[in-house]
């Protein structure tokens, strides 16, 4: 399997623990990540302030891939929101497909049908499937009680997915933790306090997403969480999915990138014998 990596403005920049173990857990699987240099911003930042812009950036980012032939696999679960719905609304809507290519001509670009883009996790979930990550699993994690996060464009809205999960009641990242060995503590939750209460209460080892801004939320904005609310989460870690991934397959905790995550894991390393 080869794909276009695309990895927007945010990981690079905020959470390089992500692409490193998300590059790491591909090559154990045989999926051939592309660096594509031409890739740029996906537009989603502009959206607010110009439809237009961020459809131009987003279809610029389209025919690149198409002019390589190849489908792009995303990280980033805005990315992967705003890629698939200019996709959709370029592809069925010829008007507004010639209006993007006139002003593309301006770079030598073309918007062109067939580029297929999808999050990290579908493609572990769908195209890998559960049982050959299964058989992936060299580390034991049944010890661990972990709580996920689904983040709002991973299935949302679901007809522009096909339909692949249930947006109401999830259960493609549950079963993906699951798959390596550990627990996944089904809990409900709305807000990002709300989660974090839910969590503790479990006393989950871990809080597992696969979005870069919901990880920003709960690492970044935790200990304003804690000072607002007078409330101590003790150092609740929150990992990327494909870094619980790559140590249920045994990869070291420095190929995962742990060493960048803001709230260190090192409880958990330890449960697991990892020093």
């Amino acid at each position: 399997m080869k794909y276009a990596l695309f990895l927007g403005c945010t990981i690079p920049v905020r959470s390089q623990n992500y692409e490193m173990s998300a590059r790491e857990v591909a090559k154990k699987l045989g999926i051939d990540f592309v660096d594509i240099e031409e890739f740029s911003c996906c537009g989603f930042p502009m959206k607010s302030a110009s439809t237009e812009t961020a459809l131009l950036l987003t279809a610029k980012n389209l025919a690149v891939a198409a002019e390589k032939k190849m489908d792009i696999c995303t990280l980033c679960n805005a990315c992967t929101g705003v890629l698939t719905e200019a996709n959709k609304e370029l592809s069925e809507n010829k008007e507004l497909r010639e209006k993007i290519n006139e002003k593309l001509k301006d770079i030598d670009k073309e918007y062109k049908k067939g580029v297929k883009i999808r999050h990290f996790s579908r493609i572990l979930y769908e195209d890998i499937g559960l049982e050959r990550l299964k058989d992936t699993v060299k580390r034991d994690l049944s010890s661990l009680r972990i709580s996920v996060h689904y983040g709002c464009h991973y299935e949302r809205p679901k007809d522009l997915y096909d339909d692949f999960d249930d947006p109401e009641n999830p259960i493609s990242l549950d079963r993906l933790v699951e798959a390596t060995g550990a627990n996944s503590v089904d809990i409900a939750l709305e807000m990002a306090k709300n989660k974090l209460d839910n969590v503790t209460a479990n006393k989950v080892d871990a809080l597992v997403t696969h979005c870069p801004f919901c990880s920003i939320m709960y690492e970044d904005n935790r200990r304003k969480i804690e000072t607002k609310f007078d409330v101590q989460y003790n150092d609740l870690p929150v990992l990327f999915y494909p870094q619980l991934l790559g140590l249920a397959m045994g990869l070291d905790k420095k190929q995962l990138g742990f060493r960048l995550n803001k709230i260190k894991a090192n409880a958990l390393l330890e449960k697991l014998g990892i020093e």
